[in-house]
């Protein structure tokens, strides 16, 4: 039995980090993190020519054939069974395990950065100094470490037919979270867009989960649905937002 070759904590941890991957995209992010490899590197090694299909996967935002399982398996030296979680299983009196209390925090500020800026801040941030913020705004909404506020640009998020129960018109201000987010259908993301040229574009948008399909929609009906592929990476969540800054 477990209990004879493992202590009670190790098999603690082990719930722990079992629990930690219950999705295919945490998994492939677990296995790579092993591995030591970006997800370019992994991408790279797949043949593919660029890394937002492994973010995708590895926010569950879309689903990888059995071919593209298959090669990433390879890469990083574990099985698709294993990518796949058919062996994950556990029993034992730890299931019930309550996680610990986290401690309250107070509001927590957080800066205004340019939409150019976003595109690449995940691999800026540690350059970032207070003086190049624009604007720094509190929220009591964790947006860990690294987050930011974008100030929304355009109608696309507006709503002009007042039904849709939130709306960001020109000004709003949203708070993103970078790091650590889920990607659930009906919430709030930013995204990055590769366009025909190769480069890339920040855009704010509704991620909606559809009959196996994921789609980046506007809650303005005159602007473009975009489908989720490649040329999509979704690099961040929208957790909070506030009214446009008053002109008095």
């Amino acid at each position: 039995m477990i209990a004879n070759t493992i202590s009670e904590r190790d098999l603690l941890q082990a719930v722990i980090r079992i629990d930690g991957m219950n999705t295919l995209g945490s998994r492939i992010a677990h296995y790579r993190s092993l591995k030591g490899i970006s997800q370019a590197k992994l991408a790279k090694a797949c043949g593919w020519a660029s890394q937002s299909r492994i973010g995708n996967y590895e926010k569950d935002t879309r689903e990888p054939s059995l071919d593209d399982l298959e090669l990433i398996a390879q890469v990083l030296d574990v099985t698709v069974a294993e990518l796949i979680g058919s062996e994950l299983t556990i029993s034992g009196s730890l299931q019930n395990v309550e996680p610990p209390l986290q401690p309250s925090r107070g509001p927590q500020a957080y800066p205004l950065i340019s939409w150019v800026a976003a595109g690449g801040w995940m691999e800026s941030c540690d350059n970032f100094l207070p003086g190049d913020a624009e604007e720094w705004l509190s929220s009591e909404e964790n947006a860990g470490t690294n987050g930011y506020w974008l100030e929304v640009k355009g109608r696309s998020m507006f709503d002009p037919t007042g039904l849709a129960p939130v709306s960001f018109p020109p000004g709003h201000r949203i708070l993103v979270q970078p790091e650590g987010f889920d990607v659930i259908s009906g919430k709030f993301y930013v995204a990055r867009l590769r366009g025909e040229d190769g480069r890339w574009e920040t855009t704010f948008k509704q991620y909606v989960r559809d009959a196996g399909s994921s789609y980046l929609q506007p809650l303005n009906p005159t602007f473009e649905t975009l489908k989720v592929d490649d040329n999509v990476e979704i690099i961040g969540r929208v957790i909070d937002s506030r009214p446009p800054r008053s002109v008095f």
